[in-house]
């Protein structure tokens, strides 16, 4: 056995994913660890900082009694998280009140009150690139401070998830480069923030971290850090990064052009690049890759998995989760989906599915947009239902897909990662419905943490540059389009491409407050 080991954490929506790797990537030992995402008001969604730590110290017990590793083999340890939290902290590094997560949308007035002030969406559009949401960063930090102006005024720095369990771990406080990136205040050339950007969006710069690479040792186990989660003080500890560019490095998706898919929780597009380029118009937007040289053009679809859990919730049969019980508990179910996927149809009988249930951030971005099934008849099962979410899914894909090849990325190979990777069904429905090659990544349900991990030995100088990651990353499977199948997945794309048009004012009459009751009275 070597005697080098990494210990890295995905910290995710619905919980952490540590592994414990060599300084190859090899995975030792997995373990997750559950958490809540509360919901106090519609459009809230928040998370408790503490539990992000106590799943990040339990974890990485379960990982040393599970593997029998030393502590003093451990070489390193880094965290990979959930992007665009908003978590404010005291002098003494103390939360101030429960962390805001990017699913949350509640900072829409703030987002069209700074669109307002900058001279409107198409000056924005032309300046910044993008037009600025709900779900954003610095969004969320104006409203605490229009809002919590008691939190505000205790505030003594923000950070994000990464962030604040680096601080736990070491006792410093500092952000990472595609943390600050996802604020809209990094300079790209120097990676560092911009007094002027800081100035326009209006945040004091006093408030926010230093900034740190996401591969440079940034402090290590304190002591009481290091008895928590049973391993030695001293052990180093790296600035981490965002789940995105972790999973990128995870994906071995790491040359410039080189395209990722994503089929967790949410699901995204992700192109690495040699230079930040925005396509703000389908909320595509760059930030620093993890990779000191290279950026990354991320296009995020905020629920691609949430869609096929909340079918498994409320439509699976008493019998299916009687047999996932029985055959492994809660993952299980998604195996049994595939086989049910399998049996239906390309096309789902001309069924389709709108995989929008929590808004949209991309290809479109529309945070009152809601999914929907279309063409619903009576000559449908309930299975038709379940395929035309995969294919729903994928279609968002494609229309990403789309977005990035009108700029000029072909994209004509995807590396696949994520729970939905390890299903040939959807592997398969992806490259059917995009007409690409999709390769599936080995141990795809862990490359946000295994690139983390990956990440460290770069940092410890295991590795002479990030980009010659890629070699060791390894495809459990490729998937070919089959023509047959391509031409239903065209036509029905070209209808679900219309969708979006037809929907958006009347998901925003149903989920915006008051639009219902003006509409009926104007007529």
């Amino acid at each position: 056995m070597a005697e080098k080991f990494i210990i890295s954490h995905d910290v995710g929506t619905g919980g952490s994913k540590a592994v414990l790797t060599d300084i190859t990537g090899a995975i030792l030992a997995s373990s997750f660890e559950p958490y809540e995402t509360l919901h106090p008001r519609p459009h809230w969604a928040e998370q408790n900082p503490e539990d992000w730590w106590r799943a990040v110290t339990t974890s990485t017990r379960r990982l040393l009694e599970q593997s029998k590793v030393k502590p003093s083999q451990v070489i390193g340890m880094g965290f990979a998280t959930q992007m665009l939290g908003v978590l404010p902290l005291d002098t003494g590094g103390r939360p101030l009140r429960p962390g805001i997560i990017w699913l949350d949308n509640r900072a829409v007035e703030q987002a069209a009150r700074m669109v307002r002030r900058l001279g409107g969406a198409k000056v924005m559009m032309m300046v910044a690139g993008a037009i600025p949401s709900g779900k954003d960063v610095i969004c969320k930090i104006l409203w605490i401070r229009d809002e919590e102006p008691e939190v505000w005024e205790r505030t003594d720095k923000i950070v994000d998830v990464t962030g604040y369990l680096v601080f736990k771990s070491t006792g410093n406080v500092i952000i990472d480069h595609t943390a600050a990136g996802a604020t809209g205040m990094l300079n790209n050339k120097n990676r560092q923030w911009s007094g002027t950007l800081a100035r326009l969006i209006g945040v004091p710069l006093e408030k926010m971290p230093p900034i740190k690479s996401c591969i440079e040792v940034v402090g290590v186990l304190t002591r009481e850090a290091a008895s928590e989660m049973g391993l030695d003080p001293g052990t180093p500890i790296i600035g981490g990064m965002g789940d995105v560019p972790s999973a990128a490095t995870g994906s071995g998706a790491l040359e410039n052009g080189d395209a990722h898919i994503c089929l967790g929780t949410s699901g995204w597009l992700c192109i690495s690049v040699g230079k930040a380029k925005n396509l703000g118009k389908n909320g595509i937007y760059s930030l620093a890759s993890a990779d000191p040289e290279m950026f990354l053009m991320v296009g995020e679809t905020e629920t691609a998995g949430a869609c096929l859990k909340w079918f498994a919730e409320h439509l699976a049969t008493q019998e299916e989760l009687e047999q996932a019980e029985s055959n492994g508990g809660e993952m299980a179910i998604f195996r049994i989906m595939d086989e049910v996927v399998a049996r239906v149809e390309p096309g789902s009988g001309r069924l389709l599915f709108t995989p929008w249930m929590f808004g949209e951030r991309a290809p479109v971005t529309d945070i009152t947009l809601r999914g929907s099934f279309i063409n619903l008849s009576l000559e449908h099962e309930r299975d038709h239902m379940l395929r035309s979410i995969y294919e729903g899914v994928a279609y968002n894909c494609r229309w990403l897909l789309d977005a990035v090849g009108k700029a000029g990325f072909k994209c004509e190979k995807l590396r696949a990662i994520g729970g939905g990777a390890r299903s040939d069904v959807w592997m398969q429905i992806l490259a059917d419905v995009t007409r690409r090659e999709v390769e599936a990544v080995a141990n795809a349900q862990e490359a946000g943490a295994m690139g983390c991990a990956l990440a460290v030995a770069v940092a410890l100088g295991e590795y002479s540059s990030y980009r010659s990651l890629k070699k060791v990353i390894k495809v459990r499977k490729s998937f070919e389009p089959d023509p047959n199948c391509c031409s239903i997945y065209d036509e029905l794309y070209g209808v679900f491409r219309c969708l979006h048009g037809n929907l958006t004012d009347v998901c925003r009459r149903l989920n915006q407050p008051g639009q219902a009751c003006e509409s009926q009275t104007s007529r």
